[in-house]
């Protein structure tokens, strides 16, 4: 009975010794880089100590400075080629051999001006989404900052608005001048309308690009800046919704259960990035939410199961693979699952270290570009159709559209050739947005969009920008559908809430950088459409510009084991004008679940 004894008191004592730290609950390590748990301060001095010098600077000169260098070279080519076939013109002698020549420099030209617009096209888009447009969108952003804490700390909503609308008419104003004032001291160095002969040296030839460059770009800048501030100025700025609709006497009512940012782990008590120590660990909440999810849906039949973004925490295959295990454990619903690509699904580069980068060469992009899609073609792949945009219609079904790369994607994922690397951002680019048409011609239809920006260096993961071409996509639904009412998702939120913000970070840092151009490009759709996003984990439903906007709740994040969470049921419906309703939503809460220590 001793000996007993005493191997009970061992076993106890071990066991009290492992409960010193428990590893369930993490340390240190988990907040690297967690935004909740350290400052940005501290983040950033963090970012300067490992950052690699070399690859920040092939990385600029592979994103800036050799785009900027093909675009300046453009217009030098075309007046090299325009020269030389006019000084044939003059001097010709009517022979064989000239005429040939001749001929052969008209054929060049003919074909080769295709190829050379759409090189300076590409790169003057290229630095537009890396200069132009996040220029222009942190002088307004930083403007509306400082008004609002010298002049609307208790401001009405009506007075926010006010301010917010001057301080873009004034950063417009700003901006504008700032580029005309570059452009102007750069002139001198440029030769736009010269021959190449002209320049007496290679060195020479690559200050004369950088300026053609400098100066087409930022004239466009503070011709694009001045516009952009008035149109900012003259919307309507965003507003608290004032009140829910009435649901319609008869018609039909779409229930869409919104999730957002599930941030789902690849490890049984991994900690998120963002929360670190400071959010939940593992993957049990989600398990729970989904147990009740299936409850829900068997009480009152949901239509869609809605999740704008950020479904993994940071885009990697053990996590993809848990997320597609925990929808797979509900098949009564799974297939009214749609999703769309968060910031932490594509622009994760190191989970601990955000001073890490990935070069424009690297292969690490175009995997994660590949996980997402085969994770929501696995989900929604026969569901969803893509857009056509050689005939301006939808096409097939997402499924139909990556089987015939299939083979490419795959041997990509294997062995990650960067020769390989140049179809993937193009089939991505290619299948966005994603359309549920509706079921009728005055029915509901879904539209899924990619808002992520192409970034490749964690530190500035968040990033959102919605491109032209999607939009164009969204006009071609329109035109298909024109009767018919929408829901638009992304992940990225639009616009400001109109409240004050505590750090001009969660306004430049985060938020979708041309959302008001976004706004005013869906005007047509006023009316008839409602926007859902994520991302900020914030729970706010708001207007813009006659848009209804969703924000959802993460419904996993911000808080510990032991807290509750929500996320919401949104009811809409069609009114006899053929307006969209949105109906008071329903709040599903999520109990808290702490972890017992051993």
């Amino acid at each position: 009975m001793a000996a007993k004894r005493e191997k009970k008191k061992g076993v106890g004592d071990a066991r009290g010794a492992r409960s010193l730290i428990d590893p369930r609950r993490g340390d240190i390590e988990d907040d690297a880089s967690s935004t909740k748990r350290r400052s940005m301060l501290s983040l950033f001095g963090s970012l300067l100590v490992e950052i690699s010098l070399p690859k920040l600077i092939l990385a600029w000169t592979l994103l800036l400075v050799l785009p900027g260098l093909l675009l300046g070279l453009a217009p030098i080519v075309f007046v090299e080629w325009l020269t030389i076939v006019t000084d044939k013109l003059a001097s010709l002698v009517i022979g064989l051999w000239s005429l040939t020549m001749l001929a052969v420099l008209i054929t060049l030209g003919w074909f080769g001006w295709r190829a050379l617009f759409r090189t300076a096209e590409k790169n003057f888009w290229a630095l537009n989404s890396i200069v132009v447009e996040p220029t222009y969108a942190g002088f307004r952003e930083a403007f509306r900052q400082l008004a609002e804490r010298l002049f609307a700390r208790n401001a009405s909503d009506t007075s926010r608005a006010r301010l917010r609308a001057a301080s873009a008419a004034i950063a417009g104003i700003l901006v504008c001048g700032l580029a005309f004032l570059v452009v102007w001291l750069v002139w001198p160095h440029t030769h736009l309308f010269g021959s190449i002969s002209e320049i007496d040296s290679w060195k020479r030839v690559a200050v004369v690009a950088l300026a053609n460059s400098v100066v087409a770009v930022l004239a466009y800048l503070a011709i694009a800046a001045l516009a952009w501030g008035f149109a900012d100025a003259t919307m309507a700025q965003p507003r608290n919704l004032g009140r829910f609709d009435e649901a319609p006497e008869k018609g039909r009512l779409w229930r869409i259960a919104h999730l957002s940012d599930i941030h789902v782990v690849g490890e049984r008590y991994g900690f998120r990035i963002e929360s670190g120590r400071s959010g939940p660990s593992g993957n049990e909440r989600l398990k729970r939410l989904l147990k009740q999810l299936e409850a829900l849906d068997a009480k009152d039949k949901l239509d869609t199961i809605l999740i704008t973004g950020d479904m993994t925490d940071a885009g990697l295959s053990g996590e993809w693979a848990e997320v597609l295990d925990a929808l797979a454990a509900h098949p009564s619903f799974t297939g009214r699952v749609l999703m769309l690509p968060g910031n932490h699904d594509l622009n994760i580069v190191d989970r601990a270290n955000p001073a890490r980068m990935d070069l424009p060469t690297s292969p690490n992009r175009p995997l994660r570009q590949i996980r997402c899609l085969s994770a929501m073609n696995a989900v929604q792949g026969a569901h969803v159709r893509v857009v056509d945009r050689t005939e301006d219609c939808l096409g097939g079904t997402l499924e139909a559209a990556l089987k015939p790369h299939a083979a490419a994607l795959t041997r990509f994922a294997d062995i990650a050739r960067p020769i390989l690397s140049k179809e993937i951002p193009e089939i991505w680019a290619r299948v966005f947005p994603m359309i549920v048409p509706p079921a009728k011609a005055n029915g509901l239809g879904i539209i899924l969009l990619n808002s992520n920006a192409d970034t490749h260096f964690s530190f500035t993961n968040a990033l959102g920008m919605v491109s032209a071409e999607q939009m164009r996509g969204v006009e071609i639904a329109r035109a298909e559908y024109p009767d018919a009412c929408w829901v638009i998702a992304l992940h990225h939120h639009v616009v400001e809430y109109p409240w004050a913000a505590n750090a001009l970070s969660e306004r430049i840092g985060t938020a979708l950088i041309n959302g008001n151009w976004f706004v005013r490009s869906l005007k047509p759709l006023a009316g008839r459409a409602i926007l859902m996003h994520g991302h900020r984990h914030i729970d706010w439903i708001g207007q813009c510009a006659g848009l209804p906007i969703v924000s959802a709740p993460s419904p996993v994040m911000e808080v510990t084991d032991d807290k509750d969470t929500a996320f919401y049921i949104h009811s809409l419906a069609i009114g006899g004008n053929g307006k969209l309703r949105l109906l008071e939503p329903e709040r599903i809460v999520v109990p808290g679940e702490p972890i017992t220590s051993p």
